[in-house]
C-alpha cells in the first residue's frame, strides 16, 4: 500500500486506504472509546462528566480527545442553551454508527476478561439477536442505561 500524508486542520495524517488504520486513526485509542462509551451508554454530555470517569482521564488528554473526536466527525459540540458557559457533547451519526463495534468489544471482553463488569442480561440479548439488540440500543444512545450498582436498567 502506498502511504500518503494528508493535512487536516494543521495536522498530518497517514492514509494508506487500510480500513483498520482509518478506524484507529479516527476513534481508536483507549480514551476516545471511553468518551464514546460514556456518551453512548452512560448519558454523559458535559466536559465535567467525562473528567469524573472511573478510569481517571487527565484534563489535558480529555480536552485533546474531545477536540479530535469533534474534528473527526464523531462528536458534536454545542453550547448548552440553558447554561451558555457550558458545552454539550453528543454523537453524530458517524459516532452512533460505532454502536455495533462497541457491542462487539463488550462481547469480546466478556469472553476473555475474567474481571469484566459486562452486564449478563445485555450479553445474553446481544448473543440471542444481535440486530434486535443493536436497534434497541441505538434508540437509547445518550441515556444512562445503568443503575447505581452498574446493572443495566433497560427493560425489554
Amino acid at each position: 500500500m502506498a502511504k500518503t500524508l494528508v493535512k487536516t486542520k494543521g495536522k498530518y495524517k497517514s492514509q494508506t486506504g487500510c480500513p483498520i488504520e482509518y478506524g484507529l486513526s479516527t476513534f481508536g485509542d483507549k480514551w476516545s472509546l471511553i468518551i464514546v462509551r460514556d456518551i453512548m451508554f452512560k448519558g454523559k454530555k458535559y466536559y465535567g462528566d467525562f473528567a469524573c470517569c472511573e478510569e481517571g482521564i487527565s484534563t489535558n488528554i480529555l480536552a485533546s480527545r474531545l477536540a479530535e473526536l469533534e474534528e473527526n466527525g464523531i462528536l458534536n459540540k454545542d453550547r448548552d442553551p440553558e447554561n451558555k458557559t457550558k458545552f454539550i457533547y453528543s454523537l453524530t451519526e458517524k459516532g452512533k454508527d460505532l454502536l455495533p463495534i462497541m457491542a462487539e468489544m463488550v462481547r469480546w471482553a466478556n469472553n476473555y476478561d475474567p474481571e469484566t463488569t459486562a452486564d449478563r442480561h445485555l450479553i445474553e440479548e446481544l448473543e440471542q439477536d444481535r440486530e434486535a439488540f443493536i436497534e434497541k440500543m441505538r434508540g437509547l444512545i445518550g441515556q444512562n442505561i445503568f443503575n447505581e450498582d452498574g446493572e443495566c436498567s433497560v427493560e425489554d
